[in-house]
């Protein structure tokens, strides 16, 4: 018999509860292993350390308390003036263990967080999860951006101050309940419903009645707060996003007006956040309900609840000011749940989101390769019984064998959409839907998009990338060899400071850079698709012929609607007119430039 829903819930609770703490402890150990990170844990012993100076300070001012108190109640005025001096100096030394502990804390958070950073970089970077997270369908994934810059900020800085936060209020409760247990030696005495009751020690008692009443309402209240709080997050990244998207794309949405449909966009993605966001205030109202009003009492409470003390005449007006205080202190530590319900809510949903993009980016290279991938040994390209297929399962192309010798040339040729740019992610390794055997030669291998990518930069970086540049003479060369001849291009090379969005290259000039990439790294093996598209007849010529001078001994794939003239002897695989999409072995014929 299956369990009652109630128990079913909780039980979800609960197993939510386990895998969000395994998850903070997984990150935390990850953030303890890296560089530096043992170091860290030392710091954290120091803050810890002095923290428990500040309670041996609390301590103090609430000794103080009893004995200014008594000096206004004796009007001692040179007691009390003394009294003035020792807040003084309490004050002056609990300022400066904050100070301390704050820097060093913080820096902490410097080693932890650059751990966590450059462990989120590589798991993005390893066996390109980048691109297969953000090409998923499938994947719940979004916003990779923010999880790296604003989750690990955010799990750290929360990690370090809760945690921390939490050691130390451990320690002082045992203190704080300590000294109320001394100072509240006497009962209380009342009647109920006809029968005497006497509380000994009244006062510690209440303080975790009280504070554990005020816990479950805080909980109750504001559990939704979390869930509210992830998609919040979301909906803002996405927002982020599509603005960053029309800054990168302004060029061509100014050209075709696309200012009205941009704003749509906008729009839309912000109705989004404000109708979580709606949702997000109604609860945080709800909270505040209750816990507004804790909040400014909470330093009344235990006053009024020692004042019976003083009514009976068991303490002094100084007696009952340090009962007050000790009494504050404890309700205080008591209340950090109720305190820190927010950052809590946060760190949890931090650590979740963070753990889950770190597994998905992990998982990536786990899973195994459809294509079987081997390095030849006669320096030659070998291609057997290569399918290639859609996301969606439909085939796009079948190659049942190509051989690319070293230094051959092989145009591929056909109609838009007939898969010939998946083909060329097949063989990059990028591509998940196909299946076949691929040989790949040693050596450096290039592969450039249709659409040129200018990474942040120099001029120089650009056009040494993924390399780094050497020699400004040899970049300087291949900026006159390709045809970027601008004044503003040998500036540019000068102060070798980032193209930034005002250093403008139009769609050829752009192309001409890829050709002088192709010329600064040297690969062995290159394949181009629609590099060329943006240039004209003659100049795509005068560039190929560039390459095959310059790189006699690379082996050209070129994917191209024109010829490739230039690039000398070249095989032509002619994708037009294929149903089903085979490519037979005889169409691959010597086309004479």
């Amino acid at each position: 018999m299956s369990g009652s829903p109630c128990r079913k819930t909780r039980k979800a609770k609960k197993h939510k509860m386990n895998s969000t703490l395994k998850r903070i402890a997984s990150l935390t150990s990850l953030c303890i292993k890296g560089p530096g990170g043992k170091i860290g844990i030392l710091y954290c012993f120091i803050v810890l350390a002095l923290n428990l100076v500040e309670i041996q300070l609390t301590l103090k001012m609430i000794t103080w308390n009893k004995d200014f108190f008594s000096a206004l109640e004796k009007y001692d005025a040179q007691a009390a003036l003394w009294q003035i001096g020792v807040v003084g100096v309490i004050t002056l030394a609990s300022a400066s263990q904050y100070l301390i502990a704050t820097y060093i804390r913080q820096l902490v958070q410097i080693r932890w967080r650059t751990t966590l950073t450059q462990a989120s970089l590589e798991r993005w970077f390893s066996n390109k999860a980048y691109w297969h997270l953000n090409t998923d369908e499938n994947s719940p994934l979004d916003n990779p951006d923010q999880r790296i810059s604003e989750d690990c900020r955010i799990f750290v800085d929360r990690l370090t101050g809760k945690v921390l936060d939490l050691f130390t209020g451990l320690v002082g409760l045992t203190t704080y309940i300590a000294l109320l247990w001394k100072l509240s030696a006497f009962p209380i005495a009342f009647t109920l419903f006809g029968t005497p009751v006497v509380i000994e020690h009244y006062l510690v008692w209440t303080a975790p009645i009280y504070v554990l009443i005020s816990s479950g309402l805080t909980h109750w209240m504001g559990a939704p707060l979390m869930k509210l709080n992830v998609i919040q997050q979301h909906r803002e990244a996405d927002m982020r996003f599509a603005l960053a998207r029309i800054r990168e794309s302004k060029e061509a949405v100014a050209l075709e007006n696309g200012e009205e449909a941009e704003r749509n966009i906008i729009d839309r993605r912000y109705k989004r956040i404000l109708e979580n966001w709606r949702h997000l205030i109604n609860r945080e109202f709800i909270l505040g309900i209750f816990t507004r009003p804790y909040f400014m009492t909470v330093l009344r409470i235990p006053l009024f609840l020692a004042f019976p003390a003083y009514l009976m005449g068991y303490v002094a007006l100084g007696g009952l000011m340090q009962l007050g205080s000790a009494f504050t202190r404890l309700v205080t530590t008591l209340s950090w749940f109720i305190f820190s319900y927010k950052e809590l809510a946060e760190l949890s949903a931090t650590a979740n989101r963070l753990a889950s993009f770190m597994q998905q980016a992990e998982a990536i290279g786990k899973e195994p390769s459809p294509i079987e991938w081997n390095r030849s040994a006669d320096k030659q390209l070998h291609i057997r019984d290569l399918t290639v297929r859609d996301p969606a399962g439909e085939n796009l192309l079948h190659l049942p064998e190509l051989i690319v010798k070293s230094g051959e040339a092989v145009w591929i040729d056909g109609p838009s959409g007939i898969g010939k740019s998946t083909l060329l992610k097949t063989l990059s390794g990028i591509w998940p839907h196909c299946e076949g055997q691929v040989s790949l030669p040693p050596g450096k291998t290039l592969f450039l998009p249709q659409k040129a990518y200018l990474p942040l930069g120099s001029l120089a970086e650009c056009i040494a990338y993924p390399d780094k540049p050497e020699n400004p003479e040899t970049i300087r060369e291949l900026i006159k060899k390709v045809g970027l001849t601008c004044p503003r291009h040998e500036e540019q090379l000068r102060q070798a400071t980032e193209l930034g969005s005002d250093y403008r290259l139009s769609g050829g000039e752009q192309q001409r850079l890829m050709v002088a990439r192709i010329l600064a790294t040297r690969p062995e093996w290159v394949f181009l698709d629609e590099a060329t598209s943006s240039l004209d007849a003659e100049a795509e010529e005068q560039l190929y012929r560039l390459l095959r001078t310059s790189l006699p001994d690379t082996g050209f794939i070129v994917i191209a609607h024109r010829e490739p003239k230039g690039l000398g002897n070249y095989r032509r695989i002619d994708l037009w007119n294929r149903k089903p999409l085979e490519i037979p072995n005889e169409n691959l014929r010597v086309a004479l430039a």
